[in-house]
């Protein structure tokens, strides 16, 4: 593996498709406790929203974005996918969340171990595969104080995410010889690996299956994974890099928030590296964020035909609680 002077810690973010946008809202606030960071659009597309769960600030690793798309159909989990998307919660939490969620109805799985993990296994409204994640070491991340789960219970952040492949090692080889991953450990078809400083929210598990259908990315599924990195040059020497690995790589993207470029692993799944800077307090306040849509310049002037495009959207928790 060669070292690279900007070496990726792990999760920026991770992107998934949903269906009915106050579902997504209520399900990801007010179900798992996260705060609607950032109401915007999509970009490239700004009929529909783009909506941005986090911590108290949206810090990098905590930070689960939705496209949702009225009517859109259902996905399929497969290959070349990340079919799972893991949160970290604290160590003795797993009973909490386990009353928690039969007591609410929501879809989940008793609690299982794996490798040194307990692992809770929850679908949201779109049938989207999440897991809750209490390792044995301890995640010093503080969650968002304000939300519906008291503070010793409460999801820190992503732990990692997994991705199915037909074969491990050409993914094996991106992220390791590219990367900078490191593997970590394996447990029959499913091989651990950890990105630099094997830090929060840095594991990335492949899952081999030489007969998984092919996965289909629509509502209920990721779109795609992205990796952070501290600033634009670090983000330049990585796309210089991956050029020179011979991966297709995008120019940068500016997402206002964030610069991303974009290029697909050997196996299919769609992986972005997302700056840190400048973070989504650059157009709002902390204790506002979230509250109002918020659009890039260049959609500014077309405002008044967006929101009458857009349903209307309630991020008050305590309307609906």
């Amino acid at each position: 593996m060669m070292k690279h002077a900007h070496a990726i810690p792990g999760i920026h973010h991770v992107t998934a498709i949903a269906t009915d946008p106050q579902a997504n809202v209520d399900f990801y606030t007010q179900v798992l406790g996260l705060r609607l960071v950032k109401r915007t659009v999509n970009f490239d597309d700004p009929g529909t929203y783009h909506l941005y769960f986090g911590d108290t600030t949206g810090r990098p690793g905590t930070i689960m974005t939705f496209f949702p798309w009225p009517g859109a159909r259902r996905g399929r989990r497969g290959a070349g996918q990340a079919t799972v998307t893991g949160f970290s919660i604290p160590a003795d939490a797993v009973g909490y969340w386990s009353d928690r969620l039969q007591q609410l109805g929501v879809d989940h799985q008793p609690a299982m171990r794996r490798l040194d993990e307990e692992v809770l296994t929850v679908l949201d409204p779109d049938g989207l595969m999440l897991e809750l994640v209490a390792s044995g070491s301890e995640d010093g991340r503080e969650p968002w104080l304000d939300g519906p789960i008291p503070p010793a219970h409460a999801i820190r952040g992503f732990s990692g995410v997994t991705l199915e492949e037909r074969a491990l090692a050409p993914t094996a080889s991106l992220l390791t010889d590219v990367l900078g991953f490191s593997i970590a450990a394996a447990s029959g078809s499913r091989t651990r690996f950890t990105a630099h400083d094997a830090g929060h929210a840095s594991v990335v598990d492949v899952v081999e299956r030489d007969d998984a259908p092919t996965g289909l990315v629509a509502a209920g599924t990721v779109h795609h994974v992205a990796w952070r990195v501290p600033d634009d040059d670090a983000q330049a020497s990585w796309r210089a890099r991956l050029a020179d690995a011979g991966v297709d790589v995008t120019p940068v993207q500016d997402r206002c928030y964030f610069r991303s470029i974009y290029f697909r692993e050997p196996g299919g799944v769609l992986f972005e590296i997302a700056t840190d800077v400048p973070g989504f307090t650059v157009d709002e306040v902390p204790e506002r964020l979230g509250e109002e849509l918020r659009l890039p310049p260049w959609l500014e002037p077309h405002r008044e035909r967006i929101v009458q495009t857009l349903p209307p959207l309630s991020s008050d928790v305590a309307s609906r609680a």
